[in-house]
């Protein structure tokens, strides 16, 4: 089974390193790995919690897009779409939203912080704080439960909110699973050395702290500015300068090799001098970076091609999203009432003969010595044909969890065959689940 991998940036402002380094770069390496399917986005809902200029919304949006596909998102390879494209999302958030304790969210980072300093400032403890700051975790829960990601690449400092979604899953599960889980329990997935990328001034890069580098924008120029503000000691050049701790040498590498690091950390404690180190800095950096930039200003210069891409990825996503949302309505008893009221008027004969017109399943076992499992209906048309599995209990699993999730499994099933077509199989998948529901 496909690992999904799921991520986002929020669209209120222009990507800088810290971004590239702790999320883009890491989201699109695991893009690459085989037996990954992934789904990137565009976190725009997220971004009217912090954002009320609807243009800088706007520009954002085509920044971060532009900058995703410059670095090298293939969205032939992904799903690749902006959040407010995918409708399921905020029903989902509701969905969630009345499961979750008031109490978790009370515990989380951005409000306990907002909190904070208001308190500091003897303002009112909740001046200015929005439901959207409050229930934030929420829909950021939303956004990976709809997938069913198993890993989301994240900062160290959004840990907390995988863990959320976790906790929220396993309440639903709980509640709405009837012995099976509904969702998957995610997995936050940190890269160590990167997670907590230093801004000029040693805190965590943030546009909100006016300390970041930038990616793209303003070029070569821009860059070498900024990384020129570095907050370094006073230590003169010759002098012995220590390396751990500084934020030009954190910087530094998460952009250099193993070698080039060692190296870099022998000449500032033999009495390399700062400027120089910032040189060094600004070289290593343009050695990645610099390649990109041309094919970032190329993709600003065309809006429509980037918008075309967003709307072929939120196709693809809604066709997962979709017949999954489906499935929890049914699930929380959001069902539609024709057909529980058609079966409750139906005679007792009738609805045998109902019951004996579902379309089933059939597993068995080939000359070749492997476990096939195939879906036929009523009048005995092939629906689906799986491809052969070692063990007999995987294809089992299979047909558990199609009779459970419907279509929403299919997007991890290999090597889908479908001889009657989509729609025939995902109709008689929901007629599948609705009689497990019954």
């Amino acid at each position: 089974m496909k690992q999904r991998v799921l991520t986002g940036i929020t669209t209120s402002g222009t990507p800088h390193l810290g971004n590239y380094v702790g999320a883009i770069r890491p989201a699109i390496a695991a893009s690459r790995e085989p037996e990954v399917q992934s789904f990137f986005f565009l976190a725009d809902y997220h971004a009217l919690i912090k954002c009320d200029d609807p243009a800088r919304i706007e520009r954002s949006r085509l920044e971060i897009a532009a900058t995703w596909l410059a670095s090298g998102l293939d969205p032939q390879r992904v799903c690749f779409y902006r959040q407010s494209d995918i409708p399921e999302t905020p029903e989902l958030t509701w969905l969630l939203t009345c499961v979750t304790a008031k109490g978790q969210m009370n515990r989380a980072h951005a409000y306990k912080a907002a909190l904070e300093a208001n308190l500091d400032a003897g303002e009112d403890a909740d001046a200015g704080i929005t439901m959207g700051l409050y229930s934030y975790p929420i829909l950021m829960a939303a956004d990976i439960l709809l997938f069913n990601a198993h890993r989301v690449p994240v900062g160290r400092d959004q840990a907390q909110h995988i863990e959320m979604a976790r906790d929220v899953a396993q309440r639903f599960n709980h509640l709405f699973g009837q012995g099976h889980d509904l969702f998957v329990l995610p997995k936050a997935d940190i890269e160590e050395a990167v997670a907590l990328l230093p801004g000029l001034d040693g805190r965590k890069m943030s546009k909100s702290y006016d300390n970041i580098i930038p990616l793209f924008e303003g070029g070569s120029r821009a860059l070498k500015e900024a990384v020129a503000r570095i907050v370094t000691d006073s230590r003169a050049p010759g002098e012995p300068k220590e390396p751990e701790g500084s934020a030009l040498v954190a910087i530094h590498d998460v952009f250099a090799n193993a070698e080039e690091r060692a190296a870099f950390r022998a000449e500032l404690r033999g009495g390399l001098g700062w400027g120089a180190a910032k040189e060094r800095l600004v070289d290593v950096i343009e050695q990645q970076i610099g390649p990109l930039r041309d094919q970032y200003a190329d993709l600003m210069a065309h809006p429509e091609q980037i918008e075309e891409i967003l709307q072929a990825g939120a196709s693809k996503a809604r066709a997962v999203a979709k017949p999954f949302l489906e499935s929890l309505r049914r699930a929380v008893g959001l069902r539609p009432m024709r057909a529980s009221l058609q079966q409750a008027a139906m005679p007792t004969a009738e609805a045998a003969d109902s019951a004996a017109a579902t379309p089933v399943f059939k597993q068995y076992r080939e000359s070749d010595g492997r476990f096939y499992f195939k879906l036929v209906s009523a009048d005995g048309e092939l629906l689906l044909q799986s491809e052969g599995f070692a063990e007999g209990r995987e294809a089992g699993a299979w047909i558990k969890r199609l009779k459970t999730e419907g279509a929403a499994a299919l997007a991890d099933l290999p090597a889908l065959n479908a001889p009657a077509g989509r729609p025939a199989l995902e109709q008689a998948l929901a007629a599948l689940v609705a009689a497990q529901d019954a």
